[in-house]
């Protein structure tokens, strides 16, 4: 078995990892009927739970214990579809069961896969089985659940090998003995060996066989392992599985970013598993924070970023292990059965040259002079390499059993491989050391582990074609289908981001070599690689290199767009956009057969030449047609160049090519959403007035400008909600007529007083019965729910509609006709008779000739010009403020860049208009640090413009120089001496104007010598406007044509701000003023250290992890030594899940209602399913967990809580990256959960941990930190350190002050605590003044009867009591004039570390809900009488029961703090999408 597929594969478990491995091995009789073996674990086998560890346990280790008995499948089916089961089909206890077992020992590390195809033969059988219950479909359609086939049968089997115990395993029928293989590779005392054979009664078992497949196995076998003879490839194999062994615990493969390793430092800042930890006294706790922790941190040190660096590599076993220079054997000793040489340099300094043979390793003769192959005198022949090192080395023997423990005893998640590479921005100085292997893997030009998959490179289109081609009827087919999916994936985005890196380093010959460098095109692996740069003109019309560098990320956003709707028979390219060193690569897989002819010849579809010549076709239409539906595009028809109209279901530029296999592929997606008229110029297009007064149309640097999917659903229920009103404001007048009634005007009025947005689910779900008929368009924007909204303009609305509705019985067809056309006229739908929201791309596209079809009504072509501009005026006018409205409540507010271009984005509002966003913030003082962020964001962007032309015109000699002194020049204002003469500049120049002998220079891959930098190009009329041309023109002035390699030494901090501030007002619209770091921090707040981490970030450099002083006067802060690696930046589409996603909303809509525990089971099953998918890593599946870990603490399990916590952390940090900001989320939630279990100080040091994240990441002003604070405090406060307590809640109540207003709830409970504080220390007076203020916010908002207004006035009543004793005894003192005597002693009882608790649960918003079922029931049929008012009140009643009841639960869970939300809000609060992995930390029980 290929070992080197083990790194790799690990992520790769997902191939084969059913689901939930060893699900408690012991729990599975209990929730399985018809499971019928025997339930003992196996000896050290405790295995992780609930899918956790996926990667452990292979293949057939699915969901045992979760398949639903035969019968309530269809029901279940049933029920769940409609995304309101009342239960789910998983068995009873189950779920709860199968999280207690925790990973005591993980013996198996990851699961590698099998070679190629046999792989994808043998997966078929071991899909999960996890709920074909689930499918609501696989219900409808009466497709019979073969329960039998998934289900699988676990038996125990005894394995011998030589020289070991017996070991017992228990396996799964389902499974490979492949798995069995890499099992023992993978335990401690087996692990040497890698070429055996397993044998059941001495006959050889096949490696790609299903165990209950053999003849003969049964309960209680016993399989021998048996020593193969070893080949060449087994041999090599070995070797390096031995040197993967010897170096499993370096992070150096984390630090240089190979082999999708990456850090997780846990269990470094617990000191080890949590779980195994003793609850601690609170005496015995050191609780001093780190000075870098305390409040008032200027800038945050960056070494704590990386802790324990010192001791992470564990000892060293040999000096050398390579292969020898003897190789290979000649051609006498090859018939002596010699295989290869190795030479080994061990601890104690003896050099051994030692030949591999088919019997094994032996030492030979050899020294490093002369050649002498026989048998050294004693040789000690060996099976294994180990072995006989341990033979020849005592120390290496000792050094290896302890890197074998330290490994066996990581968590399982420590160990398994991340789906796609993380890299980290800082790294220590690492160690280079000799390493053969490594040698042979960088210069041998295969894709490290594909020599050994028959066949050789791999056909990637193929492979991603076929994988999408796989049937997805049923679950089980569908769990296999994704996975397969996301492997092929996976492994494209590894190979692609290989292949662009060895393309930018001049490792690959072009296809064109004959070109200028910036046309070159390569291919590399069967994956064709092309540079972002404008070739031939193509983009001339549409901004030149600007717009060619953008058009990959747009085409990788259609392509991604399309494989969501996934229509079949419709396929795209497998598609990887990758930024390296100042260049962006494309990698695309290869159509079959288009290299062989000409372009014109394959295009059946779409334009070439932007919509001069067009063609069509029929098959194109009807699959487009579909997509088009889900995408919203019109199908629409143009003129060709014949004048003959050609109709088009797509953008003009998106091209058909039928590949020779026969499909039908698309490319060229880079407009499949219509285009942003705000940021282009165009003739015949006004805007509204408000829109030019903001300084609308601002002119793009492209003409590319689309907007987003997200906007256009937003932008269509808007229009939706709008249209059902005007409609039931029809009806009614309508009906009011018809019977002159005298209470329904008064509805009217009520009805015309909500404005446009207020729109509630309940209203736009309800469209009324005659509409009906002429409605199927809208059944998928139903699906998006529309924004919460103030309820009661809502439920106004609801009566009337519902009013409408029972009267409508009365009103006749050909009035509600006439009501739909006036409302269809009133929101500007396409067609008169009907809502119908689709957009045509092309529509503003110059140069493309429309035709305005008659059918579709008169000025069809206005309307479809006038809608796209109505969505982008949506987007200022509507988007933007509500994007802006939602983070006031700093319910989950954005900590770093990234996380807030993914809320814009989910918006739908494109970075573009960060500007404007700005602009709208910086007149919001609550909101100063989502405006800090921003500006944070566009500096970044801006810089990151400059920076990649700047590093075009580098050469690869100076890279190191280059970038240090970019970095001095963005971040400092001390002396920036570039670190090249001026005499080598010189020379250079003088070589370079006599004849250019340069002609390899690297620089040349960016274009003409004359001027490399991207600037001029800039300006040599691609671009209208003086504006983008000058962008990068300071750093043009001075180069001439032979410098320009060495443009990059005449930059200045002061040349440098000032093309960013040009760049920001350029791109953004905004102006910057500043024109230096300093003034930048001093006028915004900003931190360097976070400018440094997101610009490292976003252009994928590695500096040093060391100290840098940014006021450095003397010398330059950075020098070239502190760059230590550049890092590709990849862009992807990340395949989907959607049966784990369908589980998951399921869930989540239930815990919504507060059934907390139906929805732990639906999470724990999308986890199963996540993990079948995805494998063991994944961030989905770090979502999953988090919230699993809520619901257990809610549900009063906090033990388990911290167990599924401390494996999203280890997720977060090994798949988002150490200090991303879903890991300091993560490491907060810990650290509640184990000072729940009484790890005091642990939590502490969690806490710490993350408000050095937080603080390194975007400043202390930050919401976040107040939440923070307000924890250490309380636990400072419970350890009896009352004086830092004090400085932490002084500093959370200067936030909460600041973010939430002085009558906000967190305030009062800042005050609270803060009082507790200073009582405890004895000062009563201020105690008072603080309560106080704790009281008058509660009687404000609350009123006096509230529990809490009482509980405070209480509180006000013992602090006047205390500080009324106190004050007489001092008055005695006084009096008598004895100040000789000791003040008496005060009575302060410190809390009780139950009350701590519950003020931690209350900070961070979490609630037990004490409710029983039965209330909810009770109070749910009161809501339903009174919401009954007609029978006709349509099919959504549930929601309003579920909306009233959220609103209840919120109201009796009402906590410190929040204010009270509508019901409505809770929801949008929690139902963030799965891939966000933000959810709220402070809604109500929802979260």
């Amino acid at each position: 078995m290929a070992l080197e597929i083990d790194a790799k594969n690990a992520a790769a478990a997902a191939t084969g990892d059913g689901g939930a491995p060893g699900k408690a091995k012991a729990k599975e009789n209990k929730s399985n009927s018809n499971s019928n073996n025997n339930n003992v674990p196996a000896a050290g086998e405790k295995n992780l739970v609930n899918g956790s560890s996926a990667a452990t346990k292979k293949k057939g280790k699915k969901n045992r214990n979760k398949s639903p008995p035969q019968q309530d499948v269809s029901a279940a089916g049933a029920a769940l579809s409609n995304g309101h089961a009342e239960k789910a089909s998983v068995n009873g206890d189950a779920a709860d069961a199968n999280a207690n077992v925790l990973d005591k020992k993980v013996e198996e590390e990851g699961a590698t896969a099998a070679a190629g195809a046999t792989e994808a033969a043998a997966e078929v059988g071991s899909s999960g089985d996890g709920g074909a219950a689930t499918e609501g479909e696989a219900a409808a359609s009466g497709e019979d659940v073969d329960l039998d086939a998934l289900h699988d049968v676990g038996i125990t089997v005894n394995i011998s090998s030589p020289g070991a115990d017996v070991l017992s395993v228990q396996l799964s029928s389902m499974e490979l003995v492949q798995e069995i293989h890499q099992l023992l590779m993978d335990r401690e005392e087996t692990c040497h060996r890698t070429c055996f054979s397993l044998q059941l009664d001495n006959v050889t078992l096949d490696n790609f066989a299903e165990l209950k497949t053999i003849e003969g196995l049964e309960q209680g076998s016993t399989i021998r392992v048996v020593e193969e003879p070893y080949t060449m490839r087994e041999a090599r194999i070995h070797v390096r599985h031995v040197r993967d062994l010897l170096k499993n615990l370096d992070p150096a493969d984390a630090y240089n970013g190979i082999d999708c390793t990456s850090l997780t430092y846990l269990i470094t800042i617990t000191q080890g598993d949590l779980l195994d930890k003793k609850r601690t006294r609170p005496d015995s706790v050191d609780c001093t924070p780190p000075d870098y922790v305390i409040p008032g941190v200027r800038e945050p040190p960056l070494l704590p970023l990386h802790p324990n660096i010192k001791n992470a590599k564990g000892p060293q076993a040999l000096k050398v292990l390579t292969t020898s220079a003897w190789n290979p054997p000649p051609g006498p000793r090859k018939l002596h059965g010699d295989l290869m040489y190795l030479y080994v340099v061990t601890m104690e300094d003896k050099r051994f040259h030692i030949s591999a043979c088919s019997k094994g390793f032996y030492i030979n003769q050899s020294t490093d002079e002369c050649f002498n192959p026989k048998p050294d005198n004693p040789s000690h022949l060996s099976h294994s390499l180990i072995d006989l090192l341990s033979h020849i080395s005592p120390s290496f023997r000792r050094a290896f059993q302890t890197i074998q423990k330290r490994r066996t005893m990581r968590h399982a998640f420590e160990r398994v491989a991340t789906p796609y590479q993380v890299y980290q921005w800082s790294a220590p100085q690492l160690e280079h050391t000799v390493d053969a292997i490594r040698a042979e893997d960088a210069f041998s030009s295969k894709l490290g582990y594909e020599e050994h998959i028959p066949g050789q490179t791999r056909d990637w289109n193929e492979e991603l074609q076929t994988t999408r081609e796989l049937p997805r009827k049923t679950l089980p087919e569908r769990l296999l289908r994704e996975r397969a999916i996301f492997k092929v994936h996976g492994d494209f985005v590894t190979a692609a981001t290989r292949g662009a890196m060895a393309v930018i380093d001049g490792n690959v010959l072009a296809i064109n070599p004959g070109e200028d460098p910036k046309m070159q095109m390569f291919i590399w692996n069967n994956i064709f690689f092309s540079l972002g740069f404008d070739v031939r003109d193509h983009y001339k019309e549409l901004g030149g290199d600007h717009a060619a560098f953008v058009a990959p990320r747009y085409d990788l956003h259609g392509v991604r767009v399309y494989n969501a709707v996934d229509i079949e028979g419709l396929y795209t390219l497998g598609t990887v956009v990758i930024d390296y060193r100042g260049y962006r690569v494309t990698a695309q897989s290869i159509i079959p057969g288009i290299l062989e002819r000409e372009q014109e010849q394959s295009v059946v579809y779409g334009s070439i030449d932007f919509g001069k010549t067009v063609l069509s076709h029929p098959k194109y239409l009807e699959l487009l047609r579909l997509a088009g539906k889900h995408l919203k595009i019109l199908p629409h028809s143009v003129l060709n160049e014949r004048d003959e109209p050609v109709e088009l279901c797509s953008s003009v530029e998106c091209k058909g090519i039928i590949g020779n296999d026969g499909r039908h592929y698309i490319l060229d997606l880079l407009r499949t959403f219509p285009p942003d008229v705000n940021f282009l110029k165009l003739q015949d297009v006004q805007l509204s007035k408000e829109l030019t007064d903001m300084g609308f149309p601002i002119e793009h640097r492209h003409k590319l400008c689309c907007l987003r999917q997200e906007l256009l659903e937003a932008f269509i229920e808007d229009r939706y909600v709008t249209f059902i009103r005007i409609a039931a404001v029809h009806l009614q007048q309508l009906n009011a007529k018809k019977q002159a009634e005298k209470e329904l005007p008064s509805i009217t009025e009520k009805q015309e007083e909500p404005e446009k947005e207020q729109a509630e689910k309940s209203s736009a779900e309800q469209p009324e019965k005659e509409k009906e008929k002429e409605k199927d368009k809208e059944d998928e924007q139903k699906e998006s729910k529309p924004s919460p909204t103030e309820t009661k303009s809502a439920e106004a609305m609801v009566n009337a509609i519902r009013e409408a509705q029972s009267n409508v019985a009365v009103s006749n067809e050909v009035q509600a006709a006439e009501v739909v056309k006036r409302a269809c006229a009133a929101v500007g739908s396409l067609k008169e008779k009907e809502f119908d929201f689709r957009f045509n791309p092309d529509v503003f596209s110059p140069g493309i000739r429309h035709v305005d079809s008659p059918e579709s009504g008169a000025q069809s072509l206005a309307k479809q010009k006038r809608l796209v501009q109505d969505a982008a005026e949506f987007l200022v006018l509507k988007q933007i403020p509500a994007f802006i409205k939602e983070h006031m409540a700093h319910s989950s507010p954005p900590i770093d860049g990234q996380s807030l271009t993914e809320s814009l984005h989910s918006h739908g509002i494109n970075v573009r208009y960060l500007g404007k966003v700005i602009k709208m913030l910086s007149q919001m003082p609550r909101m100063d640090y989502l405006h800090r962020i921003a500006i944070l964001e566009l500096i970044v962007r801006a810089t990151k413009h400059i920076y990649y032309t700047y590093m075009q015109s580098t050469e690869p000699l100076h890279l190191s120089a280059a970038i240090s002194h970019f970095l001095n020049c963005l971040l400092t204002t001390g002396p920036v001496n570039p670190a090249v003469s001026s005499e080598e500049v010189h020379k250079k120049q003088s070589r370079n104007n006599g004849g250019k002998h340069n002609k390899h220079n690297k620089s040349n891959k960016s274009g003409k010598p004359q001027s490399t930098s991207a600037a001029a190009a800039t300006q040599n009329g691609h671009s209208s406007t003086a504006a983008n041309g000058s962008a990068n023109s300071a750093a043009n002035t001075a180069s001439t044509s032979g410098n320009s390699n060495y443009d990059w030494t005449l930059v200045t901090p002061r040349s440098l701000w000032q093309q960013i501030r040009k760049e920001i007002k350029s791109y953004w619209n905004w102006e910057l003023d500043c024109d230096s770091i300093e003034s930048a921090c001093a006028k915004y707040g900003l931190l360097r250290i976070s400018l440094l981490r997101a610009f490292c970030l976003k252009v994928g450099i590695q500096v040093l992890l060391r100290e840098y002083n940014f006021e450095s006067k003397h010398k330059p802060t950075f020098g070239d030594d502190d760059i230590v690696n550049v890092f590709p930046v990849v862009k992807h589409i990340s395949p989907r899940a959607t049966d784990a996603y369908n589980f998951y909303t399921t869930g989540q809509a239930k815990i919504q209602q507060g059934l907390l525990k139906e929805g732990y089971e639906l999470i724990s099953e999308a986890l199963n399913l996540l993990n079948n998918v995805f494998g063991a890593m994944h961030q989905e599946n770090g979502s999953c967990l988090r919230m699993l870990a809520r619901l257990s603490y809610l549900l009063g399990d906090a033990q388990d809580a911290l167990a599924i916590q401390q494996r999203a952390v280890i997720m977060s940090e090994r798949v988002n990256g150490i200090d991303h900001p879903s890991t300091i989320l993560e490491y907060t939630h810990l650290s509640l959960y184990s000072f729940a279990n009484g790890h005091v100080g642990m939590s502490l040091k969690l806490l710490y941990r993350a408000r050095y994240l937080l603080v390194l990441v975007c400043g202390e002003d930050h919401p976040e930190v107040a939440l923070i604070d307000s924890n250490i405090s309380l636990i400072l406060h419970a350890l009896g350190e009352y004086e830092l307590s004090l400085r932490f809640i002084e500093h959370a109540l200067k936030l909460n002050l600041k973010y939430f207003g002085n009558k906000a709830m967190h305030v009062a409970v800042s005050y609270h605590l803060m009082a507790r504080i200073q009582s405890c220390m004895g000062d009563f007076r201020s105690a008072l003044n603080n309560e106080k203020e704790t009281y008058s916010i509660y009687k404000s908002q609350l009123g006096e009867k509230h529990d809490k207004t009482r509980e405070s006035a209480e509180c006000l009543r013992l602090l006047t009591h205390e500080a009324v004793a106190l004050q007489r005894k001092m008055n005695d003192i006084y009096s008598n004039g004895k100040l000789t005597s000791d003040l008496p002693p005060i009575h302060i009882t410190p809390p009780s570390m139950g009350s701590v608790l519950e003020m931690l649960n209350t900070i961070n918003g979490i609630l037990f809900v004490h409710i029983s079922q039965k209330d909810i029931v009770k109070v749910r049929s009161q809501i339903e009488k009174h919401l009954k008012t007609s029978d006709e009140s349509g099919p959504n009643d549930d929601n309003e029961v579920t909306a009233a009841l959220k609103t209840f639960v919120a109201a009796i869970n009402y906590n410190d703090t929040e204010q009270p939300k509508e019901g409505s809000e809770v929801e949008g609060a929690t139902a963030t999408q799965l891939t966000n992995g933000s959810e709220d930390s402070t809604t109500t029980v929802s979260s």
